[in-house]
């Protein structure tokens, strides 16, 4: 058989049904090769090798399968190195497959820069940010190449590989019965040793625990057993959709995180974080700053993110996140920490709602009509953080962030492959910068119906780099405003002309009454405008510690929650109703 008919069979056997990517030159038998095999396996055309790579990072993450995606040599390459990259910063299980020119056009040892029309070292390019990347000029070596790609792929810390497959090799015939495999003996994960934790968690009286992407959605059952020791649960803003089912659970930590889940973070002591970064975004610049008088025990399946500690004497472990969970419910001491929840609920009821505003309040108003089971995905900017702290979650529903790269125009290709997984409506958070990223993406969306309800908060302007300015560069707008050179387009004839059908609402009241809208399966352009300048709030001030966000609250509030539970005097003083607190 031709060797790209061998590699639509092995994608097949996979499980895989839908792969993403672009026509071009050097791909022309991997795509005549998917169009025989329309039954079992669609190859989706996009309109930009980025989105393509989105797409099969928005795959890989509902299906809990590899995503795939392909693209041509030279510009078709390169153009997939975003959507790589976010697969591997945040852990997704993807592989690219980019056509070569022919072996016999390759440079090989020459010191041109280019022998073949379109070549271009891809190999060089993205190994840094995959797990493995190889160039395939032997036909024969098909088979082992796949199956170490996929096996890289999805061991340990999962991610992205690529294999960059010479033209002249997916032409030609092979026996697959004369193939070589990959044999990989799968080392088991050492049994986790609790010895070096169990005193420490014997001791303490305020622990705090923080999950973070490393922890599987999917497998549920240790949330059941969490909250059998009821003990408070932070997160990091990736994986706010582990929240829903679990107990006692106060919001994500971080930058733009909830206070509430910062002061009882800071108030902790012992932080149990498992497979959370704990990046600069997460703990703040100053990293001694974070839970100053907490112990820190650190969890992680990639050894490397246990040596960016966080303080010197924290304790880590190298292990699978659920797995961790699973056996730290097992040991865990029967205690009763209803006087630490107390002090947590005190925190909460202090600060609820101070950092609300009306584009929360829309977000929130839109998340009451997304039924449960539905997949959410945001973009970066204004939009995401919204969402990270309004939306109103419902029993596992899933949202999709582009998390450690950040990259704008994310959301509208990721929803595409998430639709393909997932065989229901999605909804998909932008912002009217970040949407035009990747928004020939509509067209797939309209030429397939996919069921996207596509929402653009529209302020007209880059909202979060506007602030910026406004903190920093004394308010001087420069390429994020109308006035300073940035605009967008009318939304409403971008949807006729692509055509999908389009609303507009502009409050909350509007918003209520778009029951039938999100419900149904149409893909739609939902306008939220916003004729007013937006903010995130609240919003870390560098070098400050993590509670001590902007707006700042009330000096004396602000010393009442971290004293809160050792001042009695002060306790019995704010008892009766809190005090006025400073926007």
């Amino acid at each position: 058989m031709k060797t790209s008919d061998y590699i639509v069979e092995y994608l097949i056997a996979k499980g895989i049904t839908d792969v993403f990517g672009y026509p071009g030159g050097m791909v022309t038998h991997l795509m005549d090769s998917f169009s025989k095999y329309q039954e079992k396996i669609t190859a989706h055309v996009n309109y930009n090798e980025q989105g393509a790579a989105m797409a099969a990072c928005g795959y890989a993450q509902v299906s809990g399968k590899c995503g795939v995606a392909y693209a041509t040599s030279g510009p078709g390459a390169t153009n997939l190195i975003t959507g790589i990259c976010n697969a591997y910063m945040d852990s997704i299980p993807t592989l690219f497959i980019t056509g070569q020119v022919n072996s016999f056009e390759q440079k090989g040892g020459l010191k041109v820069r280019q022998r073949g029309f379109q070549e271009t070292d891809i190999v060089s390019m993205v190994q840094p940010v995959t797990k493995y990347a190889v160039q395939v000029n032997d036909a024969k070596q098909i088979k082992y190449e796949l199956d170490k790609a996929f096996h890289i792929a999805n061991e340990g810390r999962k991610g992205p590989v690529l294999l960059d497959i010479a033209m002249d090799v997916t032409r030609i015939n092979i026996n697959p019965d004369e193939l070589q495999s990959f044999v990989c003996d799968k080392e088991p994960l050492e049994e986790i040793d609790f010895t070096s934790i169990e005193e420490v968690i014997a001791h303490a009286k305020r622990p705090v625990l923080l999950l973070g992407n490393g922890v599987d959605r999917e497998n549920k059952g240790w949330k059941e057993k969490l909250n059998t020791i009821g003990v408070p649960v932070v997160t990091s803003m990736i994986s706010v959709d582990i929240q829903e089912g679990l107990d006692n659970c106060y919001g994500f930590i971080g930058a733009y995180g909830d206070r509430i889940a910062n002061f009882i973070v800071a108030k902790s002591d012992v932080v149990i974080a498992v497979g959370a970064r704990l990046d600069v975004r997460q703990v703040g610049a100053k990293r001694e700053n974070f839970a100053p008088n907490s112990k820190i025990i650190r969890v992680d399946i990639d050894e490397a993110e246990l040596e960016y500690k966080v303080h010197d004497d924290e304790i880590g472990i190298k292990a699978d996140g659920n797995s961790f969970l699973n056996g730290l419910v097992d040991i865990w001491p029967k205690k009763d920490y209803s006087n630490w929840i107390a002090i947590c609920d005190e925190i909460k009821n202090k600060l609820l709602g101070f950092d609300e505003r009306k584009y929360n309040k829309l977000v929130r108003a839109i998340s009451k009509h997304i039924p449960t089971e539905a997949v959410v995905t945001t973009d970066v900017g204004q939009n995401q953080v919204w969402v990270a702290q309004s939306f109103g979650l419902k029993e596992s529903q899933r949202v999709l962030f582009s998390g450690g790269h950040g990259a704008m125009g994310y959301s509208l290709p990721a929803s595409m492959g998430a639709a393909l997984a997932s065989n229901g409506t999605v909804y998909s958070f932008n912002g009217d910068g970040g949407i035009q990223m990747n928004i020939q993406e509509l067209q797939m969306i309209a030429r397939e119906n996919l069921p996207i309800k596509i929402i653009v908060f529209n302020n007209n302007a880059l909202g979060m780099i506007r602030h910026f300015q406004e903190m920093y560069f004394n308010k001087n707008y420069f390429q994020t405003t109308l006035d300073g050179g940035f605009t967008s387009p009318d939304f409403e004839k971008l949807a006729e002309a692509y055509r999908l059908d389009y609303v507009c609402a502009e409050s909350e009241e509007e918003v209520e009454t778009l029951t039938e809208v999100f419900t149904n399966s149409k893909p739609t352009i939902i306008e939220i405008k916003i004729n007013e300048e937006t903010y995130v709030f609240p919003k870390l001030e560098f070098g400050k510690p993590n509670q001590d966000q902007e707006p700042l609250i009330d000096r004396e509030l602000y010393m009442y929650l971290m004293n809160l539970g050792e001042d009695m005097e002060e306790r019995q003083m704010y008892a009766g109703g809190g005090t006025e607190t400073k926007h």
